[in-house]
């Protein structure tokens, strides 16, 4: 007897609902082998393949549902799909084929909305944010993912207000509590403090606990209440450290497998994409590089295309390494035996959905600096630009910066002492990287900027072979979206307020300090 197709189809539906992941897949495979050309079936197995990370199958099967209906919202998860796959440009492509006002579906609205951020189209990005409100006002998380596209848009008011509806809609929305504190600065009348503590409280997820937590310490550090703060900040990261335990082991061999093949594979016989486009902004987090990045893009020959992760994802697909992680030993090790000139037209090709043709673009993705050498041979004319900032200044504040959830980069800032270990091995790789290639990458200390800005904005147009214009000493008035942490800090105009604001939890640095005095790093 054959199955039931119409019977197979809400049984999949109802197993999935439930999370029944298995059991959905299975209804799912009898259903499309019963009727092979059943849209709806191929379009339930991507979302299977999408709950279960496999991408890049998911972009197939919805692309045969696609084949037997033009449905939008299997339009709708391909543009996302080809977001969290890195395909950019089939991104944007997908989601400018549909129109905000052809959407009746909230979800499918913001579903866009999410797949244009997460590519760097935060501009295009807030009107489909903006038709999914228009939809339904009765969900927390389009507010939520609203108000974070008006925060890079530096529409602060409208992201205030989104981030509030969220909390009255769900009191308990972390993502939502954390932003708002870190959006605005309180003071001991006006703060959220009782309303983070009740819902930090209630916290049992790592996740909520951390969001929260960082939130608190947010607003006990701006009313001047840095015991309380650091406590917050231990508290709130305590569960999420206990999870995921950063491998200082493993760190460490990944900074010496670098020093070591770049020594090894040191010569001047190899010839690179001759493009001088890319501009690489990099350093440790919290160091300045997006105050360097809003500089340089404020000069007319220059765009900043965010922090791309391409560069990484090219290494990684070119090298055909079956490990999990974009970055690893071996990785790293494959990456030296590639064709350079390949290497650098890849990632020039990966940067063009968001680049365009533009004289001169940044990359600033801090985590570059591991690249270093790779990016001076695949790329031998692009400018790279690392930010060196005061170590405990730049500990203290990846230490309270909360970054990217389940990102490994960033495992690290879950404990202060795993922070000081990991800045002690990006300055030494920094040290070698100047050593080995001179001036070819220019060292810039924050405090030298903050204290002389003409002139080391001089020196900085200088190096990039940039001529000099006025408003990159005005900055802060550049319009353009920013996406990282700094992005209320850089459109003030420059001040040391930052430096030296490690002293106010100097009771907590003294085991840092004698560990990094003991690596050299400070005296």
């Amino acid at each position: 007897m054959m199955p039931n197709v119409k019977h197979l189809h809400q049984q999949a539906i109802k197993a999935l609902n439930h999370g029944q992941i298995q059991q959905a897949h299975q209804y799912l495979v009898t259903l499309v082998q019963t009727d092979p050309n059943h849209a709806d079936g191929y379009f339930l197995l991507a979302m299977v393949n999408v709950q279960v990370g496999q991408i890049k199958k998911a972009i197939k099967l919805i692309e045969k549902a696609l084949s037997f209906s033009k449905n939008t919202e299997y339009q709708v998860h391909l543009a996302k799909c080809y977001a969290l796959d890195g395909q950019l440009y089939a991104a944007k492509k997908t989601a400018q084929k549909i129109a905000p006002y052809l959407i009746n579906s909230a979800l499918n609205a913001d579903t866009l909305g999410v797949a244009l951020s997460h590519i760097g189209l935060h501009e295009q990005a807030i009107k489909y944010y903006e038709k999914a409100l228009e939809l339904t006002k009765t969900q927390p998380q389009f507010f939520y993912n609203y108000g974070v596209c008006c925060k890079f848009l530096g529409l602060f008011d409208k992201a205030e207000n989104a981030f509030e509806q969220a909390i009255t809609l769900n009191p308990d929305h972390h993502q939502a509590h954390f932003a708002l504190s870190d959006l605005t600065k309180v003071n001991e009348k006006h703060n959220h403090i009782p309303r983070l503590t009740q819902a930090f409280e209630r916290a049992i997820n790592p996740d909520a606990k951390l969001h929260i937590g960082h939130a608190l310490a947010k607003e006990y550090q701006d009313t001047s209440h840095y015991d309380l703060a650091f406590a917050a900040l231990n508290q709130g990261k305590s569960l999420k450290r206990q999870q995921t335990k950063f491998d200082n082991a493993t760190s460490e061999q990944l900074f010496n497998t670098l020093t070591n093949l770049s020594i090894q594979n040191k010569s001047s016989c190899i010839h690179g994409e001759q493009s001088n486009e890319p501009i690489f902004v990099l350093g440790m987090p919290r160091s300045g590089t997006t105050l360097v990045e809003r500089i340089l893009s404020s000069h007319s020959d220059v765009m900043s295309a965010g922090e791309l992760q391409d560069f990484g994802i090219c290494t990684k697909q070119l090298s055909q390494t079956t490990s999990p992680h974009v970055l690893d030993d071996s990785t790293i090790k494959k990456a030296y035996q590639l064709d350079f000139a390949t290497l650098g037209q890849s990632y020039l090709s990966a940067t063009r959905v968001i680049t365009g043709k533009t004289a001169h673009f940044i990359d600033k993705l801090p985590f570059n600096f591991f690249y270093v050498d790779l990016i001076r041979k695949a790329l031998p004319n692009a400018k790279i630009i690392c930010l060196l900032r005061d170590p405990l200044d730049t500990c203290i504040g990846n230490y309270r910066q909360l970054f990217t959830i389940n990102n490994p980069y960033y495992q690290y800032s879950l404990d202060l002492m795993d922070t000081a270990k990991f800045y002690a091995r990006f300055y030494k790789l920094m040290q070698h990287w100047q050593t080995l290639h001179g001036e070819q990458v220019k060292i810039l200390q924050y405090e030298d900027l903050v204290a002389k800005p003409e002139q080391q904005i001089q020196g900085l147009l200088n190096y990039c072979n940039l001529p000099w214009q006025s408003q990159c000493v005005d900055f802060h008035l550049n319009t353009a979206p920013v996406s990282t942490a700094s992005k209320v800090q850089v459109r003030q105009p420059l001040n040391n307020k930052s430096i030296g604001r490690w002293r106010q939890f100097s009771q907590y640095t003294k085991e840092i300090q004698t560990y990094l005095i003991s690596q050299g790093v400070i005296s």
